[in-house]
């Protein structure tokens, strides 16, 4: 896996997919239908050819899952400590496999941009941050909003998440505001590439926006 300091790193990719889906009345929302096929379809049929490798984190029932032929990732941690969590298994099995960054993405979110992973590995050559997450613009507003389940991490870090994941931090970017993470900026056309699906009338407005996502 020799490359090039010019050129890019192969990425592995993680699906994040490990939530409790309280809203949506339990279970896997991944695995919930928009355009006639799982959730957790679109998702991988738009990160796949993103990332040199993928796999699944969920703490759910591996056998639900055993059709898509990709390895599960169960947090390692008993308590449920979120998608922090997942990040940490989510490094951890990269770096056995042999790689130095892996991309994380939300499995509730169908419609992230398919140029993700080489904008986001883009910036990180440029700026040599061990994190670089993904954002977009309030249209409205012009705030900048983090979507810090998108993330590209170096694996180097995962002893100290899992540190910090021991004493209690559990939010994403409370973490990633000790390492100074950087932000890629994507733009919001007929459709937020970050819409995430979290209740039933999200999953029938997926459903109406699956007509505008190429």
């Amino acid at each position: 896996m020799t490359t090039s300091k010019h050129q890019p790193l192969p990425v592995a990719g993680v699906i994040l997919a490990g939530g409790l889906a309280t809203r949506m009345g339990g279970g896997d929302k991944t695995l919930k239908t928009i355009g006639n096929k799982a959730i957790l379809d679109t998702v991988i049929n738009r990160i796949k050819p993103q990332v040199s490798n993928l796999a699944l984190n969920t703490n759910h029932d591996p056998e639900l899952y055993s059709h898509y032929g990709l390895p599960i990732l169960p947090d390692h941690f008993e308590e449920k400590f979120g998608p922090l969590a997942g990040i940490h298994a989510g490094m951890e099995w990269a770096y056995k496999e042999g790689y130095s960054l892996v991309v994380t993405i939300a499995g509730d979110t169908p419609f992230f941009p398919q140029n993700l992973v080489s904008r986001l590995q883009e910036e990180q050559m440029k700026c040599k941050k061990c994190i670089v997450l993904a954002a977009t613009k309030d249209k409205v507003t012009g705030r900048i909003l983090r979507h810090p389940t998108f993330g590209l991490w170096s694996v180097e870090l995962r002893g100290d998440l899992k540190v910090n994941l021991e004493q209690g931090v559990r939010k994403i970017v409370l973490w990633t505001d000790q390492h100074d993470a950087k932000l890629v900026e994507f733009p919001i056309q007929k459709v937020d590439p970050f819409f995430n699906i979290n209740t039933p009338d999200d999953l029938k407005d997926a459903s109406k926006l699956m007509k505008y996502v190429s």
